[in-house]
């Protein structure tokens, strides 16, 4: 079995779009069998056909992260479906372009309810899972450059992501004994739908002046020199859910060209 390969059964959450699914996709190439789990049945259902008609393995179902009895039910699902689970990507996220003075509760509340809790729930559940059945598992959670700095436009995403990191670590001490490893990894500026949405945003508020203008600026000190598409992350994210990453927990891998070095 080479490194890259993958003989496992995976949940991605957020997996309809953008970086989820080209980490299922991925995973799904690389010998993987992959649950895209989406709160957009419809886009889930549509990157499973994908995955199918590319020769892989994989079945859609919805999931809201942010409540435990929709997470409960689909590890449920995977378990009747394939078996077991192995590996838990902790991926669905949301962002939002606000200016720091008015970010309010309600903004906070809605960030850190999908981003942050929903982390400590998809951990929680998939390793209690793990447990049951025995034999370890991998849990691997979407950070970002946003958990190791704050961006003012960005900062109850910060706040969010930074809680991922925590989690991570938290996670990482809390199930060794198990042998279940906990691990995220961050990305930079990815060209998906989210910055689709971001780039609105900025014009929005009249920070921009025209589209791709602000993930063209936002993107100046990547080192690498361009911005990322989901490929560029998905050799790190096959890596992490492999038996190659079994002595890695508890870390952040950070995956932004070099915009922030740690």
């Amino acid at each position: 079995m080479s490194q890259s390969e993958v003989k496992k059964v995976v949940i991605v959450t957020g997996s309809g779009r953008g970086i989820g699914a080209g980490i299922a996709a991925d995973l799904a190439a690389n010998g993987a069998s992959v649950v895209i789990a989406d709160i957009n049945r419809d886009a889930a259902v549509a990157v499973a056909a994908r995955i199918k008609d590319a020769g892989g393995e994989a079945f859609a179902s919805s999931v809201d992260v942010s409540e435990r009895a929709s997470v409960k039910a689909l590890i449920a699902e995977t378990v009747r479906h394939y078996g077991r689970l192995d590996v838990m990507f902790n991926n669905a996220g949301i962002s939002q372009t606000c200016p720091f003075l008015d970010v309010t509760e309600d903004d906070f509340n809605r960030i850190m309810k999908i981003n942050g809790l929903g982390v400590l729930i998809g951990t929680q559940e998939a390793a209690k899972q793990m447990i049951a059945q025995g034999g370890g598992g991998k849990i691997i959670n979407t950070a970002s450059i946003a958990g190791k700095q704050g961006y003012p436009l960005f900062a109850h995403y910060c706040a969010s992501k930074f809680a991922v990191v925590a989690i991570t670590q938290a996670a990482a001490r809390a199930l060794a004994e198990h042998r279940i490893t906990v691990n995220c990894f961050g990305p930079g500026v990815v060209a998906t739908e989210l910055w689709e949405q971001l780039d609105r945003e900025f014009m929005e508020y009249g920070l921009t002046s025209k589209p791709e203008q602000a993930i063209n600026e936002f993107s100046q000190s990547i080192l690498l020199g361009r911005v990322s598409a989901p490929k560029d992350i998905t050799g790190v994210t096959t890596f992490l859910a492999s038996d190659a990453s079994d002595y890695i927990t508890g870390q952040t891998v950070m995956v932004d060209g070099g915009m922030v070095l740690i």
